[in-house]
């Protein structure tokens, strides 16, 4: 049912209602140059009747003017919006679309293919619940098709359908079908990822993408759309102790200070016994304060202003938590860091550094070793170029909260800047702590106790100066 029949049958208020009660998944299409990743999306939005008359319009317009799909509608259009997108027929930025189905909300990420527009692929991979993998039928599983999966299984997406497309140009055959279905398995089988769905399709046809394909009869699961809307929801992280980095200090008046954010995991409640890290300061939650007034609890996601029974020093970066909390504060971690930038990772060159809400410079002290996408196999660099991916060890200027990536996404999750130029260097997931404190919200494995113990003897004092050295 196309959204402007669902508003006429239903009313707008009654609309709204059941859109709010619907569960939302947010996903993201990705594999190899020219598989079909903005196709597809356009064909999940045209046959689910998601497009309304004058984008359909334009759509054909545009489609006499630079339709790269011979006879057939170019659906990548509704997607690729960019002059050079369309010249080419590729991807390069990100692109978002919303849509909704009678079962649930989407929000699907278009990401693109070539290797050097890696670094647009992690943005949107960073924010995914599941990855909806594109492999051509006439090639099969490529380095890159390896590379995005890699990245998003490190990115903690825990769903992949793999949806080999172009099955209309090889004839629909089985046998195409389930040898690449045996090679991405067969890869597959060293990431961490344990939901994995295959579905042959034809994202310019429509085959197998929202109705089932009578050209497919050895596939018995359902079309692509339906196992969308069948995928689990995302997990909020109420589970995990309470994190709440503060984005912004709130001073209207001289009455009132407020210490605004979002809570990226946990609850916090009114009355509740916190402390801020790094500096271990304690007081007590004294409000909860929102747009709508004063919460007695907060749960995740939620944007809120706390304030606080005692005036102590607290300021943007800093990381408000339970009062028995244990969270890791240390000025040293272990990364697996992918580097997006054509100028080579230099080590021990100073970077600035974003956690969170936190802004910090930090040095590349090693790298301890490099993942090759193809075999996963481990090799040793003295730098690391585009797209490369790495195990690095870190060191910060300063002591900060910091989580492991596999157990708080956002405050595991860090970006290094290049100090001149201000570009986005590298994208890096904490893998391991050197933690100050004898206890830790964190389980760590026996390889991190034994990194941990590595550094305290090789690095036993960090001396922050803001200065490299030169070389």
């Amino acid at each position: 049912m196309s959204t402007a029949v669902e508003v006429k049958e239903l009313g707008i208020e009654a609309y709204l209602s059941r859109q709010q009660s619907k569960s939302l998944l947010r996903m993201m299409t990705c594999g190899s140059v020219d598989d079909g990743k903005s196709t597809l999306i356009g064909r999940l939005l045209h046959d689910s009747h998601q497009i309304y008359e004058d984008q359909l319009a334009a759509l054909h317009r545009d489609n006499e003017k630079v339709g790269n799909a011979g006879e057939d509608l170019d659906l990548a259009l509704l997607v690729d919006g960019l002059q050079a997108e369309r010249e080419q027929g590729i991807t390069i930025d990100v692109a978002y679309r919303y849509f909704s189905t009678a079962k649930r909300k989407f929000i699907i990420a278009d990401t693109p293919g070539h290797e050097q527009y890696t670094r647009n692929m992690v943005t949107g991979a960073s924010t995914s619940d599941l990855a909806i993998l594109l492999v051509d039928a006439r090639y099969g599983v490529q380095v890159q098709t390896k590379r995005h999966s890699f990245i998003c299984d490190s990115l903690g997406i825990s769903q992949f359908v793999v949806a080999i497309n172009k099955m209309d140009v090889v004839n629909f055959d089985e046998a195409i079908y389930e040898k690449i279905k045996a090679d991405y398995l067969k890869f597959a089988a060293q990431l961490n990822v344990k939901n994995i769905k295959f579905v042959p399709i034809s994202a310019l046809k429509g085959d197998n993408v929202v109705t089932r394909s009578e050209k497919t009869p050895y596939y018995t699961d359902k079309p692509l759309l339906e196992l969308l809307e069948d995928s689990p929801a995302a997990e909020t992280n109420n589970d995990f102790e309470a994190r709440f980095p503060v984005q912004y200090v709130s001073r209207p008046n001289l009455d009132f200070r407020g210490f605004q954010g979002t809570l990226t995991s946990g609850t916090l409640s009114k009355g509740q016994a916190i402390k801020v890290l790094p500096s271990g300061k304690r007081s007590t939650i004294e409000d909860i304060v929102t747009f709508d007034g004063s919460l007695e609890r907060a749960e995740t996601g939620q944007a809120i202003t706390l304030t606080l029974a005692d005036e102590i020093d607290i300021s943007r970066g800093d990381v408000i938590v339970p009062a028995d909390s244990t969270a890791a504060v240390s000025n040293q971690i272990q990364a697996k860091l992918v580097w997006m930038h054509d100028a080579p990772l230099v080590v021990g060159k100073t970077y600035n550094f974003k956690l969170a809400s936190k802004r910090t410079s930090a040095i590349v002290k090693h790298i301890d070793y490099t993942i090759d996408v193809n075999t996963l196999s481990h090799g040793q660099a003295d730098k690391l170029e585009l797209n490369e991916i790495a195990i690095v060890t870190l060191e910060l200027t300063e002591a900060i909260s910091v989580d492991l990536y596999r157990n708080n996404r956002e405050m595991g999750a860090f970006i290094l800047i290049d100090r001149l130029s201000n570009l986005t260097v590298g994208a890096g997931m904490v893998e391991g702590v050197l933690v100050s404190n004898e206890h830790s919200t964190n389980e760590f494995s026996d390889f991190e106790i034994e990194f941990n113990a590595l550094v305290r003897k090789h690095f036993p004092h960090w001396q922050a100066l803001d200065i490299s050295k030169l070389k």
